[in-house]
């Protein structure tokens, strides 16, 4: 019994994450043209991920915006963007960037004290700006760059090798396994994925009115952030590229 209530809360904290892997609306979107030998069944999947947000993950978002004070949400903001620099700094290692692990390792350390666990964001002001990696982009780097791109249930937009890489990265770079009891590990991880659809409302408009095809608008965006990533990803361990 008490290991299917385990499997509840993961099952519904993983139902949270079907739209937190878009957070990269600062960028500008231009369409791409993208191979997509999955598209009959990822546009099932994303109907599908598209209904799970719409009746669970959109109004608790909605109604996280309407009662966390604005600085607090920002705070809650900043120590789960803190909490995502584990992660970075493992993978910078792991991609040979050392130079780019230094900086984030920086950046973690001036939070997690100076900046209270990472609710104060010290770093940035500072000129320490925030990277995120994770074992997809490490794949990459290893020579594993072009992947067939895929909408996972309830997880979202990935390639194969992002979705490969994503329970592994969890397991073993990220903090959460390490939380016990196994309900408040999701409780926290169900916070920090509600706090970026929050974030993530304030583009709502900009998916609405990109494109009459939202599906495609979504897949060109995905594969080109991680292209920009991978691409960028080259030049982090050379400061002087």
């Amino acid at each position: 019994m008490i290991q299917q209530k385990n499997l509840l809360f993961f099952a519904l904290f993983i139902m949270l994450s079907t739209l937190t892997q878009i957070g990269y609306a600062d960028e500008a979107y231009t369409p791409v043209q993208s191979a997509d030998p999955l598209e009959k069944f990822n546009r099932a999947m994303y109907h599908f991920n598209e209904f799970v947000d719409k009746v669970i993950l959109k109004p608790v978002a909605t109604l996280y915006n309407d009662i966390i004070p604005k600085p607090i949400a920002k705070g809650i903001s900043n120590f789960f963007n803190n909490v995502d620099n584990i992660p970075t700094v493992i993978n910078d290692v792991l991609q040979f960037n050392f130079y780019q692990a230094t900086s984030d390792l920086w950046r973690l350390g001036l939070n997690t004290t100076v900046g209270l666990l990472g609710f104060i964001d010290v770093a940035t002001p500072m000129g320490l700006e925030r990277n995120t990696e994770d074992l997809g982009l490490t794949f990459a780097q290893w020579g594993w760059k072009n992947s067939t791109y895929v909408v996972l249930p309830f997880l979202g937009p990935y390639t194969i090798r992002d979705g490969i890489a994503w329970p592994i990265n969890y397991e073993y770079f990220t903090i959460y396994p390490y939380i016990y009891p196994i309900e408040t590990r999701y409780q926290i991880y169900g916070t920090g994925v509600v706090s970026r659809r929050a974030e993530l409302l304030h583009y709502q408009d900009v998916m609405e009115q990109a494109s009459l095809d939202k599906y495609v608008f979504m897949r060109d965006a995905y594969l080109q952030h991680r292209t920009y990533q991978i691409e960028r990803n080259k030049e982090l361990g050379n400061p002087y590229l």
